[in-house]
């Protein structure tokens, strides 16, 4: 019988929006100062109204499966599906409202970029660190201390503190903290993103080599669909807080990429997981994106997609602009689309901006748009004020008469249609 890991039983996680006890130990003391003082609560998202405060939000709701030793489980689903949540629980950071979880060995997680590292500490001793905390000895870490800084890359810096580190430097240094210390079960959350594509492959390589030569246990939240295939033997798909699917990875993200809805206009972005750690502290932020559509985010094939985002400033700010990167619903990066004009905004302003993209070339299909807000100083260097990756799903819907009433198959194809073929002279016939 194979080794049992992960035992997850009808968990359920709820939380009161605003309360104390919602989140970390940090978060709930600034709150409570906060409300001592009748002052704002630090810690509320933007644009979150006040009415939402105390009200119950089920993140996850009677979630069950197993996980067994050496198994590469890739867990998916739409923005506020429950994925970090979920992995949250399991890493111990809060505790279930109700049901079981049981694990088999020791874990590491990377649930955002610097999880478990001490700013002012330097590479080398958060290394020892979170080795002592996986309850190693200081002869097993220095044993592992070589290829854990060879594999990292930081070797230049391992003796600076990582407040100093990028967020790619910190991303090498954490991934390669997990995967060379002795645990038994790893735990990632998209975290992979904010790295190069050749120390991405690095990693996933490195993560299928400790699960198949040493069992380890992986559990790995991520949007980008072919890392998903890459790594993983066995795909969980979350919507709403359910397990809607328990399996094959093909057929996961089958049912995940159907599941996603494109009908709803008004997209709320304050809720969503920002993406990049660069991005500055609500300066000015995107609060919604909303379709001119009365069929939301759905578009005939050959149609342009018109919609408005819905920006608040929180500073006087000069050449702010917009763009959004287009990309399949699997992850395969098309295009970018840039604002034509940088703008400028005032200290408590809400703007509305009224936008075209050309999206006609489009076959159909499903697609995903990330958002950006960015800043440009006066010697052209650029710094981002907002980041929400998948921020909006679209579909392209097939029309009688596109591609002469041919099926459009995007594996063969791709996914741009571009016009058709000119004659530039005469047709010879001998």
């Amino acid at each position: 019988m194979d080794e049992l890991m992960v035992r997850i039983e009808n968990v359920t996680k709820e939380y009161k929006l605003g309360q104390i006890g919602g989140t970390t130990l940090q978060e709930s003391i600034q709150r409570f100062n906060a409300k001592l003082l009748h002052k704002e609560d630090p810690t509320k998202k933007i644009g979150a109204s006040e009415e939402q405060y105390g009200e119950k939000f089920l993140a996850l709701s009677d979630v069950s499966f197993d996980v067994k030793k050496g198994e590469r489980v890739g867990i998916i689903g739409h923005n506020g599906a429950g994925k970090s949540t979920l992995l949250k629980l399991v890493s111990r950071i809060t505790a279930p409202t109700s049901g079981f979880i049981g694990l088999n060995g020791r874990i590491t997680s990377m649930l955002e970029v610097g999880t478990g590292f001490h700013a002012e500490l330097t590479g080398r001793e958060n290394i020892y660190m979170n080795g002592a905390i996986l309850g190693m000895t200081k002869k097993e870490i220095d044993a592992k201390m070589e290829d854990i800084i060879e594999f990292s890359e930081c070797r230049k810096f391992i003796d600076t503190p990582v407040k100093r580190y990028s967020s790619g430097m910190y991303v090498k240094l954490a991934f390669s903290v997990a995967a060379h210390l002795d645990s038994e079960i790893m735990i990632m959350d998209e975290v992979l993103a904010v790295g190069d594509m050749a120390f991405q492959k690095k990693c996933l390589d490195k993560m299928t080599q400790v699960s198949k030569d040493e069992g380890r246990t992986i559990l790995y939240v991520s949007h980008n669909m072919n890392t998903i295939r890459q790594l993983c033997d066995r795909v969980i798909v979350l919507n709403h807080g359910r397990v809607t699917f328990d399996g094959d990875v093909e057929e996961g993200i089958s049912i995940y990429m159907d599941e996603e809805e494109c009908s709803q206009k008004e997209i709320d972005l304050t809720a969503c997981k920002r993406t990049h750690d660069h991005a500055s502290m609500g300066e000015v932020v995107l609060e919604r994106i909303v379709s001119d559509r009365d069929s939301g985010w759905r578009i005939p094939v050959t149609e342009k997609l018109e919609f408005s985002i819905h920006l608040k400033a929180n500073k006087d700010l000069e050449n702010v602009g917009f763009r959004m990167g287009l990309s399949t619903a699997d992850g395969f990066a098309i295009t970018v689309f840039l604002a034509p004009n940088l703008f400028s905004c005032k200290k408590g302003e809400k703007i509305t901006i009224p936008l075209q993209a050309d999206t006609s070339l489009l076959a159909p299909g499903k697609y995903v748009m990330t958002a950006v807000l960015y800043g440009v100083n006066e010697y052209g260097a650029w710094s981002f004020y907002d980041h929400v990756g998948n921020a909006v799903i679209f579909e392209v819907e097939n029309q009688l008469g596109f591609n002469e009433n041919m099926d459009w198959d995007p594996r063969h194809w791709g996914h741009v249609k571009l016009p058709e073929l000119a004659v530039t002279g005469s047709i010879i016939k001998k």
